[in-house]
This record gives C-alpha cells, structure tokens and sequence, in this order.
C-alpha cells in the first residue's frame, strides 16, 4: 500500500509539473535526473570546509534540493516559494541548497546565509561532484525526492510550481 501512494504522489507532481505554464521539466531542457531515479550521493562540504555526504545532509524523508548561486537571478525568483515550503513543511520536508562552486566561493556562501538566515541547510558543491550526480548543469535546478530515495520530480526556472509539488508529494499537504 506504501508503494502505491509514494507512486500516486510522483505521477501527482509529475503531472502539476507537467501541466504549469510556463514551467520548465529540467529533462525538457536535458538536464536532471527522471522521476523514479534513486537519488545519488556525493560527497560536497558543509559551510565550515568539512566533506559530509549530500544524502546524509538530506537525511531519510521526503526532500527539496536546489541548486543555487549568490548571483542567480533565477535562484533569487524561486526564493518565495522555497521560504514557503520551508515556513510551511520544515516538520515534514527537509530543504537543502547545493551551492555551486561557479563565480562563488564558500566565504560568499556563508555570507549570504548569515545576511538571510533561510533556516535550512546549504551545502558547498566545491568538486561538482553533486551537479555531475543529479546531472544539474545549470543554476535554478529544483529536485524533489521522496521518502523512499527517489527522484518525484526535477524542474528548472523560476516558474516551477514547487508549493503544489511538494504537497502533492506528500499526499496533499
């Protein structure tokens, strides 16, 4: 039965993804990893240097990963509906920035996390290493993952429905 719902909840999503205007499927854009995907590790480094694995820093339940950067415009668009989730689902949904190592540097990182106090975890992708994995080439990259590992779903731009995603990911809020 556990099967089935996490099932309903992906092609639920999936289908809020699907039928958004103006939303952007990352894999329309070849980019990310396809619904159902177990999601990869990787080794990235907290904001302090340390090397820590990116799915330990998920943890075990259900997940919003972005990949992010200081100076993304894109990133910055997303940001309310991020806050949102996070305000809304923190209990359920654990939220993590993957913070690329393109034209930033982790002091940057830290600085932009102390200035806004997002109240989730940031990671420092210093080798790649997490953008090769979840193959997220571009700033803007959304993936939520399930309870049980798997990729529900991986959008990309500002125009992501991530609210309706998220609650349908958990069987309606």
């Amino acid at each position: 039965m556990a099967g089935r719902c996490a099932a309903g909840s992906v092609l639920a999503a999936l289908m809020l993804l699907i039928a958004a205007p103006g939303a952007a499927r990352a894999q329309d854009e070849g980019l990310g990893l396809p619904p159902g995907t177990s999601a990869p590790d990787a080794q990235v480094e907290d904001l302090e240097g340390n090397a820590v694995s990116l799915l330990n820093v998920i943890g075990g339940g259900p997940a919003l990963v972005e990949f992010w950067a200081s100076w993304c415009e894109q990133c910055e668009l997303l940001q309310p509906q991020i806050d949102e989730i996070q305000e809304r689902f923190a209990e359920q949904v654990k939220v993590v920035a993957v913070a690329v190592a393109v034209n930033q540097s982790v002091r940057r990182v830290r600085r932009h996390v102390e200035r806004h106090a997002p109240g989730y975890a940031f990671v420092y992708d210093a080798n790649g290493e997490a953008v090769r994995a979840y193959q997220a080439l571009t700033t803007s990259i959304v993936v939520l993952i399930d309870g049980e590992g798997r990729v529900v779903s991986t959008g990309v731009g500002p125009q992501q429905p991530l609210v309706e995603a998220v609650e349908a990911m958990l069987g309606g809020g």
